[in-house]
Parts: C-alpha cells; sequence; structure tokens
C-alpha cells in the first residue's frame, strides 16, 4: 500500500510538473492576454471551468476581470491556490461544475491531470478514437462536489466570458446554463465531436451565437469571419478539418462587437 501511494504521488508529482512547463512557459501569458483581451476587460466577471493550473485565470485576472475560477482535483487545487490565489478579484473552488448539483466521481490520471474527467462514457472510448490517448490510465477516482453555472451566476453575477475544458464534460456543463454568456469557449477533440456538437446545439438554443475556433495551444482564429451555428455543426460533421484538439470560441452576434485577431505565430502545441 506504501509503495503503491508513493509511486501515485510520483506520478501526480510528475504531472503536475509538466503542466507547470507547458502551460507557465515563458510567454504564455502575453499571448494569452492578447487573445482574451477581446473578451475580458477591466470590471469584467469570467469563469474559468476547469481551471487546472490558473493560467487563463490569472490572464483574465490581468485584463482587470474578476474571475470565478473552479478545479475539482485536490492536488491541482493546492497548486493554484500557490500560483494565483493571493491575486485580488479571484475566487478559487475545488468543485466541478454540470447540469445539476451534487457529488460525482472524477476519475483522475495522475500522470496526465488535464484529462481527469467526470465523463465516464467519454473515458472509456476516447483511447479508441484518438491515438493521443491511448496509453492514459485513469488510475484513481474521487467524488467531487458540483455546481451549476446558474447557481455561480446566482451566487457571483453573470460572467462577460465563461472559458470551460472539461475533458468531454462540456455539454454537461452548459446543461447547467439557462442564460446567454456573451462569450463562452469549449474544448473539442478528435473522437469525440459529437460532445462539441451537443454544445454548440445548447449554446444555439439560448441565444445567436456565432463561432470561431483556435487548433490546440495556438493564439489564432482559423477563420477570417465568425460562424453561424450550423455552419459550425457542419464544419465537426465533417471532422473539424481533422485537427486533434482546440477549441471552439462563441460569441452572441451583434455589430462591431466580436473580437478580430491578426494572424500571428502560433505557439508549439502540447
Amino acid at each position: 500500500m506504501t509503495a503503491n501511494l508513493s509511486l501515485a504521488r510520483l506520478r501526480q508529482g510528475y504531472g503536475i510538473a509538466r503542466s507547470l512547463v507547458i502551460y507557465w512557459r515563458p510567454g504564455r501569458q502575453r499571448s494569452l492576454r492578447r487573445l482574451y483581451s477581446g473578451f475580458v476587460g477591466p470590471g469584467d466577471l469570467a469563469f474559468d471551468v476547469g481551471a487546472h493550473l490558473g493560467d487563463r485565470t490569472a490572464a483574465f485576472q490581468a485584463l482587470g476581470a474578476r474571475v470565478v475560477a473552479l478545479e475539482p482535483q485536490p492536488g491541482l487545487y493546492r497548486c493554484l491556490v500557490q500560483l494565483v490565489g493571493a491575486r485580488p478579484g479571484i475566487t478559487l473552488l475545488p468543485w466541478a461544475a454540470g447540469a445539476t448539483p451534487g457529488q460525482a466521481e472524477l476519475a483522475v490520471s495522475e500522470a496526465n491531470p488535464t484529462v481527469s474527467t467526470l465523463a465516464h462514457e467519454w473515458r472509456a472510448t476516447i483511447g479508441g478514437r484518438n491515438p493521443g490517448f491511448k496509453d492514459v490510465r485513469w488510475e484513481s477516482r474521487r467524488h467531487v462536489k458540483v455546481t451549476t453555472l446558474d447557481a455561480l451566476i446566482a451566487e457571483h453575477g453573470t460572467p462577460r466570458f465563461c472559458k470551460i475544458d472539461v475533458e468531454g464534460f462540456e455539454a454537461e456543463v452548459l446543461a447547467g446554463l439557462s442564460t446567454p454568456l456573451e462569450g463562452v469557449s469549449v474544448e473539442f477533440m478528435a473522437g469525440a465531436l459529437e460532445v462539441s456538437r451537443q454544445c454548440v446545439t445548447r449554446l444555439a438554443e439560448l441565444g445567436d451565437y456565432r463561432f470561431n475556433a483556435i487548433e490546440g495551444e495556438r493564439r489564432a482564429f482559423r477563420w477570417p469571419a465568425w460562424q453561424t451555428a450550423d455552419a459550425t455543426l457542419e464544419w465537426l460533421e465533417r471532422g473539424a478539418d481533422g485537427l486533434a484538439s482546440g477549441d471552439l470560441y462563441a460569441r452572441l452576434a451583434a455589430p462591431n462587437t466580436m473580437p478580430t485577431l491578426e494572424p500571428s505565430t502560433p505557439e508549439p502545441t502540447s
């Protein structure tokens, strides 16, 4: 038992160290602030659901926004507190988000903490659908508290932007939202594009959104013009250009309010 515990801690330490190198590498904060400056600014509120080690939380806060950040993994949450917990305007919560409040089982990958998930079907199938996951193992389980976006809004206010990166559970998080938000991002991933289609469909039910995509950890939008929900669903149906992963950004349609970014030199993908 002691040997197993030591091995688990070693794996967790390696996973966290790897994430620190990837997500807190020099220059990353500058590019994140550039990306998100079109979505949040001084006095705004942002939600970071699946905050991991807080790189995006830090960028939102540096742009002048208040931030409510959720991270249910105990090891990551402790690091999150150390990295950004002392910054003004940041509220950290050791919770997950979902369709309904309560408790849920979190499957934890000690060596790859970024892919820990509440999505049990996603976890069971992603290894066979996405080669990048064929060697991933979820060694442990933890019961975590689950809240909803609606509950967070009732407590903290309506965010101008909400980032959601929760490894196949994104649609469940949006199922807990009943009012449109000005800006939202959700992760997409090869082998699990049905989750992304559910997210686009849900957002379209809430409001008249336009969409754009960013590949992997890059900082440039793929499309010069933001796309309708129907066009985005068609893109996902065609396989999302064969991209391994990335983020879909959604913005409520309104004249002259959607951010535009000039193409920039992409950062290395993780």
